[in-house]
């Protein structure tokens, strides 16, 4: 079992920048997959990026992960902002074995945080 806690979250004007951050409550790096999803009320949940265990760091667009391994901590850039990146961020964790890589889907994940909320506005 795993906690994952999310902070960072807040308003920012578009074209700026956020790093959310999730602190897990044991060590996310070795064991874990770990992702990013979001969510918008009335809407699906959305992949934002993930990171497959042993990866220091990976960017997918404006998206940029990385971890502290020192203390337990996943980070999540997000540059570019748009009105559209207005949503509430999640944290996710996922058993590594079996799955040999980060999954792309929600149902692939063991463990979600309660999210923080981002939103993007003038």
């Amino acid at each position: 079992q795993v906690q994952l806690v999310e902070s960072g979250g807040g308003t920012v004007q578009p074209g700026g920048s956020l790093r959310l951050a999730c602190v897990g409550s044991t060590d996310i790096s070795a064991t874990y997959h770990m992702g990013w999803f979001r969510q918008v009320p009335g809407k699906e949940r959305e992949g934002v990026h993930c990171i497959t265990r042993g990866i220091s760091s990976t960017v997918k667009g404006r998206f940029a992960i990385s971890r502290d391994k020192t203390k337990n901590t996943l980070f999540l850039e997000i540059n570019a902002l748009k009105p559209e990146d207005t949503a509430r961020y999640y944290c996710v964790a996922a058993r590594a074995p079996p799955v040999t890589a980060c999954p792309s889907k929600d149902s692939g994940y063991d463990y979600w945080g309660q999210g923080t909320q981002v939103t993007v506005s003038s």
